[in-house]
């Protein structure tokens, strides 16, 4: 039974803390503060949910649909030539969907079939919500396996939904919680009005990029699912990625109109351009191409872990293992391969990007030269966050100072050189987290121009915590002055900015104090006033709860100083 308690919003908060509220996007100041205040946070989540709970059942969606509920589309890479569109999402209603989303995983792993590898629920790991080993590597070699075993006259189809997170049915998500009893009615309620206030009141799409995403759609195609199991087709699954294995050709046409039937009873359909038909050789052939073949080199840099824990039991040796492991690569060789490909492979761009802080600082310098190259930065385009989630590596590292001067170098020319892979919104972000450990007149002029045209939010934010990072005095004042202009959320980060500026930034944190309780309220907090209602406020049920606006003020007194 799906019934949410405060260990999920909890786990939620840390969720988010270890591994960011959106995998598209770089780490920021409220995933920090997400950590900091999980106990706060699901406090107030779980107090706002019990509320909702014990009202009337209308008040499940309609109070929802009525509040501020701030997300921000943003556009992203995905593929060389194409986008499409992720969320970003209030740090509050980020834990708060994913806390519902956790509890659903929850009951709904148990009822999942075997042959549907993606985001598979680990109940009690506090590490990760999902089983590592379930991997997309995992699904395609158990893939090949079953290929291989299905004998040499088999065929394999492999095909995809097209623009599947796009299409998800609120209406039918909503029917798919109900099932799962407890509090699923309540949940399904709550759920489908925050995902229309994340999809600009559509009736349709999952906010990209969360778990709460990858969740629901688990729990959407696992009807699918059931459905080819009981049909008799022999199939394996990894989100929106289908691989099915028949005795010949005839069974397979037959299986992949079955598929498609079932996808089109909730209205979904096939990628026709990527739905092929092989023999089971072909596939096992393709796949092991796909995962690396017989280039031992290739194979290794593709199956490391760079998830390198620091908290592990020999965290030092585990480190010294896996730099040892890079080192003995020649990633400078399989670079330079994948630029002479009409297209390269995305993956192992990535895992490159993701290598170069396990090398020496002058190979570590090489490699990220060859990357931020004009042409080459095109050509790797679809790797441009992992570049740049490299890069933020090596600069923020003291053990890289001798190559900093020549990594800033590179980085001021991708403006100039490569401005319009910077025209997207999750570019540029990642761009403007390489920017902060170093300020020059270019940097300002770029960062000053970028906050006053973009209509973004999210980017305003990414300006702000650069001139906090730069101690920028006079982008500190010009911001004091905008005070009433600025978002919410920016005004936050403004906040947490006036702490680098001594007497400066007391006055202004003085002036605006008296107004945050107001100006950050989530609209879930009790309806209490504490000073006039101090009695009634600890006989309240969730008097004891925090207030967003007192968290954050608290957080950022302990975050002055750090980076």
């Amino acid at each position: 039974m799906a019934t949410p308690e405060l260990r999920h919003f909890e786990r939620a908060a840390r969720e988010i803390a270890a591994h960011g509220d959106n995998d598209t996007l770089p780490f920021d100041l409220d995933v920090r503060f997400t950590g900091w205040a999980a106990a706060g946070l699901a406090s107030i989540a779980f107090g706002f949910y019990s509320e909702l709970k014990s009202g009337p059942a209308k008040e499940n969606k309609s109070r929802i649909e009525g509040m501020r509920v701030y997300s921000e589309r943003l556009i992203a890479p995905s593929g060389p030539a194409g986008f499409r569109v992720v969320t970003k999402i209030h740090p509050f209603w980020n834990v708060y969907l994913n806390g519902l989303a956790i509890a659903i995983a929850e009951a709904l792993e148990p009822l999942r079939d075997e042959h549907a590898h993606s985001y598979r629920f680990l109940p009690t790991s506090e590490e990760s919500l999902f089983d590592p080993n379930r991997s997309w590597r995992a699904f395609k070699e158990a893939t090949v396996q079953h290929a291989a075993n299905a004998g040499a006259d088999a065929v394999v189809v492999q095909t995809d939904i097209s623009s599947f997170y796009e299409h998800v049915s609120h209406h039918y998500l909503e029917n798919f919680i109900n099932d799962l009893e407890g509090d699923s009615e309540v949940m399904a309620a709550q759920v489908n009005a925050l995902l229309g206030h994340f999809s600009a009141k559509r009736s349709f799409g999952l906010p990209v990029g969360g778990q709460a995403a990858r969740i629901l759609a688990e729990l959407f195609l696992n009807y699918v699912d059931n459905a080819l199991s009981a049909a008799g087709v022999n199939w394996h699954r990894y989100v929106d990625d289908y691989v099915l294995i028949a005795a010949n050709t005839g069974d397979a046409y037959r299986a992949l109109g079955k598929l498609s039937q079932l996808l089109l009873d909730y209205g979904l359909s096939l990628n026709k351009s990527k739905t092929v038909f092989l023999s089971s050789k072909h596939y096992q052939d393709y796949v092991q191409a796909q995962l690396g073949g017989d280039d031992n080199e290739t194979i290794k840099l593709r199956s490391i872990d760079l998830k390198f824990d620091p908290y592990s039991d020999k965290p030092h040796v585990d480190y010294e293992s896996l730099k040892e492991t890079v080192e003995s690569l020649q990633v400078r060789q399989l670079l330079n391969r994948e630029l002479e490909k009409a297209l390269p492979d995305n993956f192992l761009v990535a895992q490159i990007g993701r290598t170069m802080r396990l090398h020496s600082p002058d190979v570590a310098l090489e490699i990220a030269t060859t990357l931020l190259t004009p042409s080459n930065l095109h050509a790797f385009r679809s790797s441009f966050s992992t570049i740049m989630r490299g890069i933020a590596h090596l600069r923020s590292d003291s053990n890289f100072a001798a190559i900093h001067a020549g990594i800033d170098s590179l980085l001021d020319a991708v403006p100039v050189n490569s401005g319009h892979l910077l025209e997207v919104d999750t570019n540029r972000l990642h761009y403007l987290r390489c920017l902060r450990f170093s300020v020059t007149q270019q940097r300002r002029k770029y960062i000053q121009a970028l906050f006053e045209r973009t209509r973004s939010e999210v980017l305003q934010r990414a300006c702000i915590e650069c001139w906090r990072s730069w101690k920028d005095r006079v982008a500190c004042n010009h911001l004091r002055n905008r005070w009433n202009q600025l978002a919410p959320d920016s005004q936050r980060v403004f906040w947490l900015t006036t702490f680098a500026f001594g007497d400066e930034g007391d006055a202004a944190r003085r002036h605006f104090k008296h107004a945050l309780p107001q100006a950050w309220a989530l609209g879930v907090e009790v309806p209490l006033d504490e000073k006039k209602d101090a009695t009634k406020l600890k006989t309240h049920p969730r008097g004891a709860e925090p207030r967003f606006a007192t968290l954050y003020q608290d957080w950022a007194s302990e975050m002055k100083d750090a980076d």
